[in-house]
């Protein structure tokens, strides 16, 4: 792994939000023609690949499974300009980001506005030990793990392994909680309103669908399609913000920049999965601000060096980012189980004496 800690510019550089917003200003407008164009060539690829499950149905299972696998990957495509919708990126116009993130939503099987409010959360607060709440994979300190019950260590580390996080996980996430999120508060009415919208424009579609295909073809194409997306999404998100240097700090020491550039990784992906990912994989740059469109990312970090020197990930390295499942306080890093008994008590200088043990709800 590649990887420096100190942020894209000299460390004891002070930059403000101004020089930052001046530096990033000029990618921040999207391109008509190339926002349309990444939604046709997107849609009209996954199209073609689902119909060819379905008449690969004919000829044997195990084509529509391997079929099933670029069609997947196209879904994730989908999801990342729902992605740009909801951080008002892709078109100029909010009713066009609204429209489109919606009616993308409902193959992704993802609420357009209870996700965009959720991940709203996440890049307002990642990073932020005492604001960890909606659109984050939990993730808990070593004197916060200590502190759980025996019990509850035991569903940490159920929850926190490589299985039930890439693939329980994602089956429950898309195809079961985005039915119903009841953890979200009932106040969120335009949050909830769309939930109910996408879970009716689903079921018209699986009805349609139903009449048409039948239910049983349906299913043998769809289920494998949404499964395996479920398993790329979450583990980019994951591999994002989920490896040795990444950045967590207390309320009073956290920094939105310094999150972005150092808790946000560079992930060096082949040029072919780049495109399925939609450059999601320029990550820090994302962070640092969210309304540039994917397209224009990759300009972006070609144009200032300074974007380089920071955390770098590959496809090899990142599987290894899944054992890590704790944050040292002492030694700012996230480390895995079996270091634990290696790691040293928090000091007062890592852990101020003010702060209880800020666990997130679930593990209360």
């Amino acid at each position: 792994m590649t990887t420096s800690c100190a942020a894209a510019t000299p460390p004891n550089a002070v930059v403000s939000p101004s020089d930052w917003n001046a530096l990033l200003a000029p990618y921040r407008k999207p391109i008509l023609w190339r926002s349309l164009f990444q939604l046709a060539n997107t849609g009209v690829l996954f199209g073609s690949v689902w119909f060819l499950m379905l008449w690969s149905l004919e000829f044997g299972y195990w084509i529509t499974l391997l079929l099933a696998v670029p069609a997947a990957l196209l879904l994730v495509r989908m999801f990342m300009l729902q992605h740009d919708c909801g951080h008002g990126s892709f078109f100029k116009s909010r009713a066009a980001n609204d429209v489109v993130g919606f009616i993308i939503g409902v193959f992704t099987l993802v609420p357009y506005n209870y996700w965009r409010k959720t991940h709203a959360i996440h890049h307002a607060t990642s990073g932020d030990l005492e604001r960890r709440t909606f659109g984050d994979i939990d993730t808990l300190t070593v004197r916060e793990y200590l502190s759980l019950s025996k019990r509850k260590r035991l569903m940490y580390r159920i929850y926190r392994h490589p299985f039930v996080m890439l693939f329980v996980g994602p089956t429950y996430q898309f195809i079961i909680k985005h039915r119903l999120p009841v953890d979200t508060p009932r106040s969120w009415k335009r949050e909830w309103a769309s939930v109910h919208w996408t879970n009716a424009a689903i079921a018209l579609v699986v009805v349609v669908m139903w009449l048409t295909v039948g239910l049983e073809r349906l299913l043998l194409v769809q289920l494998p399609i949404t499964l395996i997306a479920g398993s790329i999404g979450v583990f980019l998100f994951y591999v994002q913000h989920q490896y040795e240097d990444t950045y967590w700090r207390y309320h009073e020491a956290w920094n939105y920049y310094d999150a972005g550039l150092r808790g946000s990784s560079l992930y060096v992906l082949p040029p072919v999965l780049q495109w399925f990912t939609a450059n999601i994989g320029l990550h820090h740059i994302h962070h640092l601000c969210s309304r540039i469109p994917n397209y224009r990312l990759p300009e972006c970090l070609n144009d200032n060096p300074e974007f380089h020197n920071v955390t770098k990930l590959t496809l090899v390295e990142s599987i290894r980012t899944l054992w890590l499942s704790l944050w040292d306080d002492t030694n700012h890093r996230l480390i895995g189980f079996r270091e634990l008994r290696f790691a040293r008590p928090p000091t007062a200088e890592s852990v101020p004496a003010s702060r209880p043990a800020a666990l997130p709800k679930a593990w209360r």
